[in-house]
């Protein structure tokens, strides 16, 4: 079925997939222990720069420093990881981690109204019907039929939806910034990098500032190396997501979606032994519906 050529892309899209699902148990994890989200994101940003340096100077490339690069790193630490991290562990705290994965997976779908209100792509009505139908999804979730767990609104529902909704106006807005080449353009894992050290130096006066603050000196459990685990995890399979799309494209690796919300739903089934209603799975089959609808057009551009 799969030639010589085409099986590592596919088990390197498994892997990746697998691997961001296994992020949304730990995550739960984590803030389920105590820790607060802004000293969680510090560190997961701290630690996640520190591989990022020794992977730069693997690759002896540094991320460029001026004015334009700058920008993109802000814009990319604010909606990439300090916003929509803030909303989904404050969002773990209550909702399930098979449910956050399930709405995690709108990004592709925000992404287009976001491209049509900043006039990046045109209108599309097979794209208008994926976004309707992952939008039903997520109302499907909030419903009381879902059984979510007792005392969760429909106002958590949509705090989590901030979460995919900064990553959708990431994506289309790193689009826009990358259009203006004046100067040598960061390749990802530059911006990465540059957008780390932004991110924890953005995190770390809110997190002494609000008192979510916490060391990690002294001995550590199982939470201190969950924050690790998610750190080393994001920062690797991010680093492979990158090669992925070189090496076969925006389009395939654009698939990783489908996994990362399954493996997602199947890593919190397995570790936390969470079960849900029949209403989350007709949901979650919505949301892979919209997909199937949102991601084929670009398939005709590549």
């Amino acid at each position: 079925m799969f030639g010589p050529g085409r099986r590592v892309p596919f088990l390197a899209l498994i892997v990746f997939g697998a691997g961001w699902g296994l992020t949304q148990p730990l995550s739960k994890i984590v803030v389920t222990a105590g820790f607060a989200p802004l000293g969680i994101i510090f560190w997961q940003l701290i630690i996640g720069t520190g591989l990022l340096v020794v992977i730069s100077l693997v690759r002896r490339t540094w991320p460029p420093l001026h004015a334009d690069a700058l920008k993109l790193y802000v814009f990319i630490a604010l909606l990439g990881n300090v916003l929509p991290d803030i909303a989904s562990y404050n969002a773990y705290e209550v909702l399930p981690a098979g449910v956050m994965s399930i709405i995690m997976s709108a990004v592709p779908l925000l992404a287009f109204p976001v491209a049509l209100t900043l006039k990046i792509e045109r209108f599309s009505w097979q794209r208008l019907a994926g976004l309707a139908l992952g939008m039903v999804g997520v109302a499907m979730i909030a419903l009381p039929q879902a059984k979510l767990p007792v005392g969760v609104s429909l106002g958590w529902v949509l705090i989590a939806m901030i979460a995919p909704l900064c990553y959708a106006f990431e994506g289309n807005g790193v689009d826009l910034l990358s259009r203006k080449k004046t100067q040598a353009e960061p390749t990802a894992l530059d911006a990465l990098l540059g957008a780390s050290v932004i991110g924890a130096a953005i995190a770390l006066p809110m997190a002494l500032i609000s008192g979510q603050m916490f060391s990690l000196v002294g001995p550590w459990g199982v939470p201190h190396y969950t924050i690790l685990a998610i750190a080393v995890i994001h920062t690797l399979v991010y680093s492979g997501y990158v090669w992925l799309v070189r090496q076969s494209g925006a389009v395939f690796a654009a698939q990783v979606s489908y996994l990362v919300t399954g493996f997602g739903v199947a890593w919190a089934m397995l570790i936390l032994g969470e079960r849900y209603s029949l209403l989350v799975w007709a949901a979650m089959g919505l949301m892979f519906a919209g997909l199937m609808l949102v991601l084929p057009r670009a398939q005709k551009e590549s």
